[in-house]
């Protein structure tokens, strides 16, 4: 029977030893634990607001982009009234010359509207990349011009992914 019901100097120690470790739990760990858990909550909130300001800016970037695409097809828009334009001043022209010059004309006419229509394409495109690779190195210029914040930035990935 002794071994179900405790003894009085062992329910005195136990409640001691305890009360003794509360205190000194309570005195060492767990300021430690507390100031760890608000850091770690912390950085938590400023990656969230990181991200916030990520997504705003893709929001911009967006909208920048589909501004330069309606600029772009405007543009488009505008070469092919000018080789509308250009192809009807010389089927009207051709029309007063002679069946065989006529003929010739509008031939020429055909091709150099499709060259200058690949030409003025291509040179959508690559006006397109480059515009593309200016907003990307100006973006990554800007977040990684000062030696201080690669740092910190690094740091903090280090510090994250041991938190992790």
């Amino acid at each position: 029977m002794d071994l179900v019901s405790p003894g009085i100097g062992l329910i005195f120690w136990s409640t001691l030893f305890f009360l003794l470790l509360l205190f000194i739990l309570g005195k060492f760990a767990w300021p430690s634990i507390l100031t760890a858990i608000r850091a770690r909550n912390e950085s938590i909130k400023q990656a969230l607001k990181a991200a916030d300001r990520a997504k705003e800016e893709m929001k911009k970037l967006q909208a920048d982009n589909e501004k330069i695409i309606a600029e772009a097809r405007e543009e488009r828009n505008a070469m092919l009234r000018e080789a509308k334009e250009i192809k009807e001043k010389l089927i009207a022209e051709a029309r007063e010359q002679a069946s065989d010059e006529a003929k010739k004309i509008v031939k020429s006419a055909r091709e150099s509207i499709k060259s200058e229509k690949r030409a003025a394409i291509n040179e959508m495109k690559e006006q397109m990349a480059r515009l593309s690779v200016d907003i990307a190195e100006k973006i990554l210029r800007k977040k990684l011009e000062d030696t201080k914040e690669q740092k910190s930035l690094v740091e903090k990935l280090i510090s994250e992914a041991d938190l992790n």
